[in-house]
């Protein structure tokens, strides 16, 4: 399907892999220009050097905790292409998992940095770009647990819940502007933030990573009726659609890609 974004041009964070790596090459076979937002540095500059086999990307390293490293982030990527028309922001962390009453102040500030305040920044960097062009898609990823809290994961569900919100907000600001924003919300997908989970989990319980996996989920997420992992390209797939001339009526939507794991209809 011809998506109609050719030679648009997409800032995706968190892009050296998981989802936003898998984004950011079904985005360049669509004829997208990528810029990868992370802060790695080899890693980055291994899957920009991957997806320029497909088409044209540039790794940009910064810290999204950081207000000076996203400023210079967002002047050498209009530097380089001149304009941004698509933002996808992947980047996130697990954060603390403790009860909350072991929860510091620290704890909820770090997760909340990165999983909320790293989009609120990054919109504000590049929503002046696309009004501009008069034309632009803004995905902000969410989680299952924004709607469908676990107790041992308090500061990235609040984080989570807050990104809907912002994206929601977003949406209403500025539609008028030709700009639709929209969020995704995947579950439990085979990234490296859930491999660490795992791993971890399979250190403590003393058993091997499949095992985990599959307590796991007989534990942890009853209602994910497919009982498995998700894959980074079937999350990647919905981005896509968002990005493309075809979501031209989706506005202030929350795409659900969890294989059934929230359990309520809202």
């Amino acid at each position: 399907m011809d998506l109609g974004i050719k030679d648009k041009v997409a800032v995706i964070t968190g892009g050296d892999s998981g989802m936003g790596k898998a984004t950011a090459k079904l985005l360049a076979t669509e004829g997208v220009k990528i810029a990868l937002i992370d802060k790695t540095t080899d890693e980055l500059k291994t899957t920009a050097e991957e997806i320029s086999k497909i088409g044209e990307a540039i790794p940009v390293t910064a810290d999204l905790r950081n207000l000076e490293d996203v400023e210079t982030a967002k002047q050498q990527i209009l530097n380089h292409f001149g304009k941004v028309h698509i933002l996808v922001n992947c980047a996130g962390i697990t954060g603390a998992t403790k009860e909350f009453l072991q929860l510091t102040d620290e704890d909820w500030y770090k997760t909340i940095d990165v999983d909320f305040m790293a989009a609120v920044r990054v919109c504000r960097a590049f929503i002046p770009s696309m009004q501009k062009e008069g034309w632009g898609r803004i995905i902000l990823i969410g989680s299952e647990d924004a709607v469908q809290p676990y107790t041992d994961e308090m500061p990235y569900c609040a984080a989570k819940a807050g990104v809907l919100n912002l994206a929601k907000n977003l949406s209403k600001a500025y539609a008028k502007d030709g700009i639709l924003v929209n969020s995704v919300s995947p579950a439990y997908i085979a990234t490296p933030m859930t491999d660490a989970m795992m791993e971890k989990r399979a250190k403590e319980k003393g058993m091997s990573f499949d095992r985990a996996i599959e307590t796991f989920l007989d534990e942890k997420r009853p209602h994910l009726k497919l009982h498995r992992r998700g894959k980074a390209q079937e999350v990647a797939a919905v981005i896509a659609f968002l990005c493309s001339q075809h979501s031209s009526f989706v506005v202030g939507a929350n795409y659900r890609v969890d294989g059934g794991s929230v359990a309520t209809v809202g």
